[in-house]
């Protein structure tokens, strides 16, 4: 399943152009998902039902797929039920969040719904989902969407992240989860702008690190902006980040000769299957450099740290170009030449890379 980027707008806070130009924006960008908030709307049925109709036509316009968040609150207000969604449908909805629940044959019963609208679990809660899909619910019809968390230091922990996520997907349900924008002053559907991120520890990095934290996790298959509106610098930011691997920044050392830059960035870097716990180990490389020199460089140091990203040397001919990452300190002993570091801040993203799986770098 590809992964995809989506974007937030609550139009009951903001005007409609506004809201119109920032989804042509991310639809040229190839964002397709749309997560909007019915929890904050307190206008009567035939109102939110008008409003939200259109709003839906102009996003399905621009290709985007509409989630809403709901809970038993917004069915009793739309007049909606687990036997009659008749309100979303006539509203456009593709997805039905629920941040609520109506017990365990309701939400069966809406996994079925004749509408044929998608129903979004809270990955955020410990649910026994697969419980309801041995009872009859719906698998084909059934995705999960973490919370995001406006108030600091209220986020989700790694181990909880991780934990829940493993989780769904191990029962084969889609999962997004939330990044924040930086810019202040951004809107979500409560009146508070601190940010609105699903993990706690991403709520003030940049949004792509962010995002790539997410994708390194492995447990995520939609990466949506909680809150409204990113900047264009963001979007953009997002939209280039590599969606199928693990990739970390790299602060390259000056004067790298051309041969070792090539080993860096030509290269689609897979560790090994055997791997070690001092380095992540890229072996592909070699097979192009049996018989080219890669003569020894000064590192200025006597130990490699966690984050240096390593090219073998003539001092170990039968290795030579062979491309490495730290993940302890190793004696700097002459056979390896020092061509980077990952950033302290992007340390943590090394955790992540599995045997046989592929990393890659972006350039700072």
């Amino acid at each position: 399943m590809r992964r995809r980027l989506g974007v937030s707008v609550y139009p009951e806070r903001t005007d409609v152009e506004r809201v119109r130009s920032y989804l042509e924006r991310a639809a040229r960008l190839g964002f397709s998902r749309v997560f909007t908030c019915l929890l904050s709307v307190s206008g009567g049925a035939d109102e939110t039902i008008q409003e939200f109709a259109g709003f839906i036509r102009m996003a399905h316009d621009l290709g985007f797929t509409v989630s809403v968040d709901t809970n038993e609150d917004v069915f009793g207000r739309l007049g909606a039920s687990p036997e009659d969604v008749g309100p979303f449908a006539e509203m456009g909805v593709d997805i039905i969040r629920l941040d609520g629940h109506f017990g365990d044959q309701g939400d069966i019963m809406l996994t079925r719904n004749a509408a044929g609208i998608a129903i979004e679990f809270n990955a955020s809660g410990n649910l026994p989902l697969d419980l309801l899909i041995e009872r009859g619910a719906d698998m084909r019809n059934m995705v999960v969407c973490h919370n995001f968390y406006p108030e600091p230091y209220t986020g989700l922990s790694e181990e909880t992240f991780q934990g829940l996520s493993a989780r769904y997907r191990g029962m084969g349900l889609p999962v997004a989860a939330f990044v924040t924008s930086r810019q202040p002053g951004t809107v979500g559907p409560w009146p508070v702008s601190a940010g609105l991120p699903t993990c706690e520890d991403d709520r003030h990095r940049p949004i792509g690190l962010q995002a790539r934290h997410l994708v390194a996790s492995g447990l995520v298959d939609d990466i949506l902006i909680g809150d409204f509106e990113a900047t264009d610098a963001e979007l953009r930011e997002l939209a280039g980040v590599d969606l199928s691997r693990v990739t970390m920044t790299i602060e390259t050392v000056p004067g790298i000769p051309p041969v070792e830059e090539r080993i860096v960035w030509d290269y689609q870097h897979v560790t090994r299957g055997d791997a070690s716990e001092y380095m992540l180990r890229s072996s592909f490389p070699r097979t192009d450099h049996r018989e080219t020199s890669i003569p020894p460089r000064d590192a200025g140091c006597g130990v490699f740290r966690r984050g240096d990203v390593l090219v073998v040397n003539d001092g170990m001919a039968h290795y030579r170009g062979e491309l490495e990452v730290a993940l302890k300190d190793i004696p700097a002993d002459g056979t390896r030449n020092l061509v980077g570091r990952v950033p302290e801040e992007e340390l943590f993203l090394l955790d992540y890379v599995k045997p046989e799986h592929p990393f890659g770098f972006i350039r700072r």
